[in-house]
């Protein structure tokens, strides 16, 4: 990679419980720019991103981001020095409205508020739905505001786990267009079932095999 590396990843393994899911992987992801990872279903990518993320702790190898061995850090540590994460499932909460996620991703960031309107411009759809519950949003519309929530925090990394699942196929071409952005400024993470669009944001890729 001719950049610089922003995560590093060397020899990780992790469990649950007694069962591995997670043999040696490494990987390198660069300042600015997308990585796609790739694989059939229980390949282990989400597991990678967790662990990543500091959800999950390896049993062996190290995670260093931005210089720092951040392996054993919990995860709030990893967000507040610019680490994004938007899981699969669970990204919202459903009860509250648009606006309020909005303003609960803003918390991290001393001008988070500020930030919002400018999620709105990346969003437009958002801006019709501020009073609306989130858990009432289609499914392109949770997944855009999953990312502007983690896009408040103002991360250096922002690792999607199957951003376009579950979204019609209208909506997927508008988050596709808005990754490719996200990605001339900071270092983005797929993991995404669509080949053609995770290759499409992504200069670098990785394709797992159980584990």
């Amino acid at each position: 990679m001719a950049e610089n590396v922003l995560l590093e990843a060397e020899g990780i393994s992790t469990h649950y419980g007694t069962s591995q899911a997670l043999f040696g992987v490494s990987l390198k992801v660069p300042s600015r720019g997308g990585v796609a990872i790739l694989g059939r279903n229980g390949a282990g990518k989400t597991t990678l991103l967790k662990t990543l993320a500091g959800d999950l702790r390896p049993s062996s190898g190290t995670v260093r981001f931005d210089g720092t061995d951040c392996t054993r850090m919990p995860t709030e540590r990893r967000v507040r020095r610019g680490l994004g994460h938007v899981p699969q499932e669970q990204a919202i909460f459903g009860g509250l409205t648009v606006k309020e996620n909005l303003l609960i991703g803003a918390m991290g960031d001393r001008t988070g508020k500020d930030r919002i309107d400018e999620m709105l411009e990346l969003f437009p759809r958002l801006g019709q739905r501020l009073a609306q519950k989130a858990g009432t949003l289609s499914g392109g519309e949770r997944k855009m505001l999953a990312i502007s929530r983690a896009l408040l925090s103002r991360p250096h990394l922002l690792m999607l786990d199957e951003p376009t699942e579950g979204v019609w196929h209208g909506v997927i071409e508008e988050i596709a267009q808005r990754l490719e952005q996200l990605t001339q400024d900071i270092a983005v993470v797929i993991v995404e079932q669509h080949v053609k669009l995770a290759l499409r944001v992504s200069s670098y890729c990785y394709v797992m095999d159980r584990g």
